[in-house]
């Protein structure tokens, strides 16, 4: 499977589209579409069409874990895991019980487990808050708002 456009799109909208590269809330440069990573530097500019290139890239290594899984998933269950990995990393959502409870096909509990990953640090993010309802959504519907 692949991310569809409706995961890039949330991706998109949950990251921002920065230009310029600025340190996130965790304390990673970062640039374009929330791309992180050895190849970014504190005076770095991209154009858009560079971040498009880097979200596929950074997509990619998600896709390719997911998939090595051997599991069944809808594209919207693909898609949300996607997002969650693509922002957390898939070591921590191979590691968390919201995988597990996918695992299980224990769909329903997997899906409110997307609300317990809204913090950086002791802080709540609201930004985080959104996204993570967007996932849900889109893990049980295929589409988010």
């Amino acid at each position: 499977m692949n991310a569809s456009d409706i995961c890039l799109s949330l991706i998109k909208q949950s990251e921002g589209l920065s230009l310029s590269a600025y340190y996130c809330p965790a304390g990673k440069l970062t640039i374009g579409y929330g791309h992180t990573g050895a190849d970014v530097h504190k005076n770095d500019s991209i154009n858009e069409g560079v971040a498009n290139d880097l979200l596929k890239g950074d997509v990619a290594p998600v896709e390719k874990w997911l998939n090595g899984c051997n599991m069944t998933f809808t594209q919207g269950q693909f898609d949300a895991l996607v997002s969650f990995a693509y922002n957390l990393g898939c070591r921590t959502l191979g590691n968390s019980t919201l995988w597990k409870l996918v695992c299980a096909k224990e769909y329903e509990h997997a899906a409110d487990e997307f609300h317990k990953w809204v913090h950086c640090g002791e802080a709540v993010l609201p930004g985080l808050v959104k996204r993570r309802d967007r996932e849900r959504q889109m893990f049980m519907t295929g589409e988010w708002k």
